[in-house]
């Protein structure tokens, strides 16, 4: 882990103040899937496409080839043959990762019938257990609907996070961990945003991929 963090440090230096809180919501995620938890994420605009983005990372390889174990490989291959044994080895072994704002149907009656700002809330409260991570993403730290999906994630005893910038929104008091980068614009902000959760699933994918 700790490589490929410095390695980030060295490609973008201005995110040196930003180590310490990188390192921590590294380890933390990976503890949350160690316990069998899963991971969700959201934002909005630019910071909703950014958690599509993680979870796609956690969905599927990264940059290490993963593979189905043994025992999966025979019981499909048992099964079904000649197709259970192409199917074994195109499936990719996952860290579990839901984007919120991807459940259209939903998104858009929960929106029109009762209001946009609790949409990721309802989610988290629906889905959620114990354990399980929440990532709000907001370059403001100000986002409405991010604040109170922090409250819900609270309620339901999930370990929160916040990705933001230097205006140190509201968010932030809602947050257990918040990663602030050197930025205050959003087209910036989200700039640095995105080589440090691609270090943060190459880091957790390592640890649970790697050799």
């Amino acid at each position: 882990m700790n490589k490929i963090i410095d390695d980030l440090i060295v490609r973008y230096p201005v995110l040196t103040e930003c180590r310490a809180q990188i390192c921590e919501l590294t380890a933390r995620i990976i503890s949350v899937y160690e316990n069998g938890g899963r991971l969700f994420v959201a934002g909005n605009g630019g910071s909703c496409a950014d958690a599509d983005h993680i979870a796609g990372e956690l969905l599927k390889s990264f940059r290490l080839r993963r593979h189905v174990d043994a025992d999966e490989r025979g019981l499909l291959v048992a099964e079904f043959g000649a197709d259970g044994e192409k199917l074994a080895s195109v499936l990719e072994p996952a860290l579990p990762c839901v984007a919120l704002h991807s459940q259209i149907g939903f998104v858009t009656a929960f929106w029109n019938d009762v209001g946009a700002d609790y949409v990721y809330a309802q989610q988290l409260y629906a889905q959620s257990r114990p354990g399980d991570m929440f990532i709000g993403i907001s370059t403001s730290g100000g986002s409405v609907n991010i604040r109170y999906a922090l409250m819900a994630a609270k309620l339901r005893m999930v370990n929160t996070a916040l990705l933001t910038g230097n205006r140190h929104g509201v968010c932030e008091k809602y947050a257990e961990l918040a990663v602030t980068v050197p930025a205050s614009e959003p087209y910036l902000v989200q700039e640095f945003h995105l080589p440090i959760y691609h270090a943060v699933c190459l880091a957790v994918e390592e640890h649970f991929y790697g050799k």
